[in-house]
């Protein structure tokens, strides 16, 4: 006997209904930090972009979420995202059929908004029938409830480098005032050569989500030199956006930093430490390796609607190599005036 056909509704989560996508969220395996609900709120203040925030019910329950952005730039391209500005995303279901019914709706969306692709950052393959882009990897290790364990984890030649960081008279403290974080993060940015986030991002980003939007500031007889806007979801912990001086290295203040966070997070009950993603082959990369970590790639997976092929807008895209040396010989103060008028557009 064939079962019964499927009762799935697909809206869009309507004003006021953020605790129950939120509580659906809380419980949902696939849902990450990026799926909450305060992201829709976030992006639309610090960028303006529309945001599509779907969800799928079956007789009044959730059974499933994907939040959407989608991003207009001559430049940049014409794309739908889930989710933007984060680094995972796609549908976050509790079955296959949810999850199929929230794809059908975001395509059709896609196509309906004409843009050139959809894309989902998905931290594992759903879609193996579509494109993928291997571009990153993300770096995820549990925590022992022990710091001295977590530390004893840590390699032994990059132990080293921590034992100088505390060597070197760093002091670290949490900071509700996101002014010294955005400064920091804006002074690594430009020597990335790349355009710096609005400062109400991040303004945004500690309103929105309180306690779990943490800065810690790490400062050298009282002159800040390296901080991290770290993210918190169930028992897991995410260094996000961090920046630092141009003589970071000289402290060894990220090392640090990053030691202090992972100390921080265990006592207060993490058990997974979410190092975030870095482009496969990068400094980054490499740095998160030498912390012991072992990298997963992450399968972004794309749906192809106007666009010939998968958009290239990574810094090491060779097309872009000229806007990178001449972004980092600009001025400061210029830098952070104009980059946030770029940056709100590369998602």
């Amino acid at each position: 006997m064939n079962a019964a056909p499927r009762s799935l509704v697909v809206s869009e989560m309507p004003e006021g209904g953020e605790a129950r996508w939120d509580g659906f969220v809380a419980g949902c395996p696939e849902a990450t930090f990026f799926h909450r609900a305060g992201w829709r709120r976030v992006i639309a203040e610090s960028v303006g972009h529309p945001t599509y925030f779907l969800q799928v019910e079956e007789h009044g329950q959730i059974r499933g979420v994907l939040p959407l952005v989608h991003i207009r730039s001559r430049i940049f391209g014409d794309s739908l995202i889930s989710n933007a500005f984060c680094v995972y995303g796609g549908p976050a279901s509790q079955d296959e059929a949810a999850r199929q019914a929230l794809d059908r709706h975001a395509v059709a969306l896609a196509e309906r908004l004409g843009v050139d692709c959809l894309e989902y950052r998905s931290r594992v393959q759903q879609f193996p029938d579509r494109p993928v882009r291997e571009l990153y990897a993300t770096f995820r290790r549990p925590l022992d409830p022990d710091p001295e364990k977590n530390y004893l984890a840590i390699p032994r030649k990059q132990r080293a480098v921590v034992r100088q960081g505390l060597a070197a008279n760093l002091d670290a403290r949490l900071d509700d005032d996101i002014g010294p974080m955005w400064e920091l993060f804006a002074q690594n940015a430009r020597r990335h050569g790349t355009p710096v986030f609005p400062k109400a991002l991040f303004r945004n980003l500690k309103r929105e989500f309180d306690d779990a939007c943490e800065v810690l500031i790490v400062s050298h007889q009282g002159r800040d030199v390296a901080g991290v806007m770290s993210f918190y979801f169930r028992d897991e912990v995410m260094p996000y956006y961090a920046g630092g001086t141009a003589d970071v290295r000289t402290y060894s203040a990220h090392d640090f930093m990053y030691w202090d966070l992972m100390r921080r997070a265990c006592q207060n009950g993490c058990t997974v430490f979410d190092f975030g993603r870095s482009k496969i082959g990068t400094g980054p990369y490499a740095f998160k390796k030498n912390w012991g970590f072992q990298p997963q790639p992450l399968p972004y997976a794309y749906k192809l609607v106007r666009g010939r092929g998968i958009p290239d807008i990574n810094p090491l895209n060779p097309k872009y190599r000229a806007f990178i040396g001449l972004w980092r010989r600009l001025p400061q103060p210029l830098a952070n005036a104009v980059g946030p008028l770029i940056s709100r557009n590369l998602g």
